[in-house]
């Protein structure tokens, strides 16, 4: 393996999305990462869904690069394996249920003076103390307990994300932690342990709308695609039926789009619109006013006139718009991966710390059971035994 983390040994007791996406995007980097799945049906997120040819997209998402090794955690003959692992590993990560690894002797407090070195990233819902660390937390439950929901949607209907943000967010504190804490061991030689919620990483994405409420103040209404408090500042239609996004940012960007976008230089003045509080506050008559506008014109019209003008915009793309997007095909961002179901496409990581971010199979359950353990000193008879016994 080549990249920055070549040589660093991940060993994860993963499942969903949290965890895979933290380590996910170490193996980006070069890591060795060695999945511990449930013998027989693996990480429960590769039975979410079929869409990639017939593999959960989700799995498809998070789980390139990485080895497959089956493992009955309660089993027996599990101990002797998992310690054979964590003995040579850098970096242990698990995002299981509270206080599960903890019955198993995974915890950090057991794991600390055996591995020195070692770093333990917990990845959980709401953290390791607390009077909510062993409710269950999926992504839905802590977008509402975060308060994002509160502030997402429309004014009659609250809306989630559409993707898993809450374990979006998780996943990539982790992955920052555990790149920190690398660096931190290389200084002192010490691991230490990385305490990462769900609910604190969504937190942290809510601190403009916190600010915005501070002290009781109200918070930002939920005003669908357009933007609370900056008009205009959202979704407009054209005649074509197609929808285009548009920002303004500051007073002379108004009074550019009232000049050589809607034609109305007059408007720029007018007392119910000259400054972005009364934009924000008079919204539907200004509304009204670029509608009738922009009814005159299709989308690649109305894009253009707002290009010339220099007015940030966008598209409206569905799925198969971003597939087709000409900036990913002009950047060359897409790689094909290998499978258990075959080759797939996968974006590029952002970023770009190597000349060609490691991007390896999909791996299928248990792929690389058998030659892990081999690796670890384990004899075939023992892992036939194993096999046998359910343990692997």
């Amino acid at each position: 393996m080549t990249g920055p983390l070549a040589g660093i040994t991940v060993v994860s007791l993963e499942q969903a999305i949290a965890a895979p996406f933290a380590t996910r995007q170490l193996a980006d980097l070069g890591a060795r990462v060695i999945k511990i799945e449930r013998p027989g049906v693996g990480d429960f997120a590769r039975a979410y869904d079929d869409r990639a040819n017939g593999m959960s997209s989700h799995f498809a998402w998070t789980n390139r690069s990485k080895e497959s090794l089956t493992l009955n955690t309660k089993h027996d003959g599990a101990d002797e394996i998992l310690h054979a692992l964590l003995a040579k590993a850098d970096v242990f990560v698990q995002n299981l249920a509270p206080g599960a690894t903890g019955r198993i002797g995974l915890d950090y407090a057991s794991l600390k003076d055996r591995y020195p070195g070692l770093i333990v990233c917990d990845i959980s819902g709401y953290g390791s103390n607390g009077p909510y660390t062993n409710k269950k937390a999926y992504d839905l439950l802590v977008q509402a307990e975060a308060g994002f929901l509160s502030v997402t949607g429309t004014p009659d209907d609250m809306v989630k994300a559409g993707c898993s943000i809450a374990d979006i967010a998780a996943g990539m504190y982790a992955y920052t932690n555990i790149l920190a804490a690398l660096i931190q061991r290389g200084k002192t030689g010490g691991g230490c342990r990385i305490d990462v919620s769900m609910l604190e990483s969504m937190a942290e994405w809510m601190s403009f709308p916190l600010y915005y409420a501070f002290d009781g103040a109200s918070p930002p209404p939920r005003a669908g695609a357009s933007h609370a408090t900056i008009y205009p500042y959202g979704p407009f239609e054209a005649n074509d039926g197609k929808t285009v996004i548009l920002g303004l940012q500051n007073e002379r960007e108004w009074v550019k789009f009232c000049e050589l976008v809607i034609k109305a230089p007059g408007l720029a003045t007018d007392e119910r619109f000259e400054t972005n509080a009364k934009r924000s506050k008079n919204r539907a008559e200004l509304r009204a006013i670029i509608d009738q506008v922009f009814a005159g014109m299709n989308s690649d019209e109305l894009v253009a006139r707002l290009d010339a003008a220099d007015i940030a915009n966008a598209r409206v793309n569905d799925m198969a718009g971003v597939w087709e997007h000409p900036q990913f095909k002009a950047r060359e961002r897409w790689r094909t991966v290998d499978s258990p179901v075959g080759k797939i496409p996968a974006l590029i990581p952002p970023g770009g710390v190597l000349p060609e971010t490691r991007m390896d199979p999909i791996p299928a359950v248990g792929q690389h059971t058998a030659g892990i353990l081999s690796e670890l000193g384990f004899t075939q008879s023992r892992i036939d035994e194993l096999r046998e016994t359910g343990c692997v």
